[in-house]
C-alpha cells in the first residue's frame, strides 16, 4: 500500500477511537482560550513552515495597521521582485498598484506570495529588512525553534518553525488580532472582476471552521494550521509534514474532531498549555525533509522519476492535485513540463 494511503487511512481511523489523533509528523491541538494543549506529537521538532509564514507576515503587518504605519487604502507598488515571484501568486503587472487592504487579502486568502513582498517592503523597507522584524517578533514571543529568511515561506535552508513555535504564534494572532479573524475564514477574494478562492478547504468542508492558513513546499510536505469553533470552544490544530492536501485535511479534522469529542474531560486532565507541553526526546534542530516522499515532487524531478512502482514496474501517476504538482512554491503551481528550480533544499 502507498506510503500516503497508509497515512491517510491511518487518520481516518482516529476519528472512530478515542484514544487520540494517529500519529504522523509534528502536530499540537489547543483550546484558544487558555492555550490548553489536547494533543501534541513532536511538537519541537524543527520544520520548514512553507505558507505558513504568512502567519507572521499578517501578523505584522496587523500591528503595522493598528499602530498606523500602514493604511489600508495605501496603495502598494508591484515591483520587478514582486513580479518575479513563483506560485502562488495574484499575478499583477510591474507597476500596478493595490490597496494594502485587499493585499492582504489576497496573501491570507490565496497565499499570493507577491503580495507578501510587496506588503513586506511597505512595512520593512525591503524584504530583508521585514526579515529581520520577522525574527524580532519571533524572539519576543519566545519561539525558540522558529527563524525567517522570507516573508512567504518559499525555500529555504533557514526558514525554519517548529509546531509549537507555529501554536504560540496563532494564539498571539486570535489574542492580538481579534478584528482581523475575519481574514482567515474568506473562502475567497475579488480582486477586480476575479474572484480569487483559498486553498483552505477545510472552510469549506468541515463544521464550524473559521481559518487559518495552509503551506507547501516540496521538502516540508503538505502543512495546514486548521481553526474551528462549536459549542462556543475553538480548538486549533496544527498539523506538519503531510503527503498531501487531502491527508492534511483528514488528519487536521481528525485532531479537531477528537478534541471537540473529549473536550470536558481532556481540560478537565490535563494542565499542559502550549509553552509547557513537553517535547518528544527524538525531537531534533535538523529540519525535517520529506520531499522523497511527496509523489507530487518526486514524478517532477528526472533523478527520482519512477522512484513510486506501480504492480508491473511502472510509476504510479501523480495524484490528482494539478495545482500543486511538482511544485517548490510556497503553496503554489509549476510547470508540469518540467520541475520547478530549487531555490535550496529546506
Amino acid at each position: 500500500m502507498a506510503t500516503g494511503l497508509k497515512r491517510v487511512l491511518v487518520a481516518i481511523a482516529a476519528l472512530c477511537t478515542l484514544g487520540g489523533p494517529a500519529a504522523a509528523g509534528p502536530a499540537i491541538l489547543f483550546d484558544t482560550t487558555g492555550g490548553t494543549v489536547l494533543y501534541a506529537e513532536d511538537v519541537d521538532q524543527v520544520w520548514h513552515p512553507a505558507s505558513l509564514t504568512k502567519l507572521m507576515t499578517a501578523y505584522l503587518a496587523f500591528k503595522a495597521l493598528k499602530e498606523g504605519k500602514l493604511k489600508p487604502d495605501q496603495e502598494l507598488t508591484v515591483n520587478e521582485t514582486a513580479f518575479k515571484m513563483p506560485p502562488s501568486r495574484l499575478g499583477l503587472k510591474v507597476g500596478d498598484k493595490i490597496s494594502a487592504d485587499l493585499a492582504l487579502k489576497a496573501m491570507v486568502v490565496k497565499s499570493a506570495n507577491d503580495m507578501a513582498v510587496i506588503i513586506s517592503q511597505a512595512v520593512g523597507g525591503s524584504e530583508a529588512g521585514f526579515a529581520e522584524l520577522m525574527n524580532s517578533e519571533a524572539r519576543r514571543m519566545g519561539l525558540k525553534n522558529t527563524h525567517y529568511a522570507n516573508a512567504s515561506g518559499l525555500p529555504d535552508d533557514a526558514q525554519l518553525t517548529s509546531a509549537r513555535d507555529l501554536a504560540t504564534l496563532t494564539e498571539a494572532i486570535i489574542t492580538d488580532f481579534p478584528e482581523q479573524a475575519y481574514l482567515f475564514s474568506m473562502a475567497s477574494v475579488k480582486v477586480g472582476k476575479k474572484d480569487v478562492e483559498t486553498h483552505n478547504t477545510l472552510l469549506k468542508s468541515y463544521d464550524g471552521a473559521d481559518g487559518m492558513k495552509t503551506g507547501f513546499i516540496c521538502d516540508s510536505g503538505y502543512n495546514i494550521v486548521a481553526s474551528a469553533t462549536r459549542d462556543g470552544h475553538r480548538l486549533v490544530a496544527v498539523v506538519l509534514g503531510e503527503l498531501s492536501s487531502s491527508s492534511r485535511n483528514v488528519r487536521a479534522a481528525a485532531m479537531l474532531d477528537y478534541g471537540f469529542q473529549n473536550y470536558v474531560w481532556k481540560t478537565m486532565l490535563n494542565g499542559s498549555t502550549i509553552a509547557t507541553v513537553p517535547g518528544a526526546a527524538t525531537d531534533t534542530a535538523t529540519a525535517g525533509n520529506i520531499r522523497n516522499d511527496v509523489a507530487s515532487c518526486v514524478e517532477h524531478h528526472a533523478r527520482l522519476r519512477g522512484r513510486h512502482k506501480g504492480a508491473r514496474g511502472k510509476a504510479d501517476p501523480v495524484p490528482p492535485d494539478p495545482t500543486l504538482r511538482g511544485t517548490d512554491g510556497a503553496e503554489g503551481a509549476a510547470s508540469a513540463s518540467k520541475p520547478a528550480a530549487t531555490a535550496s533544499v529546506n
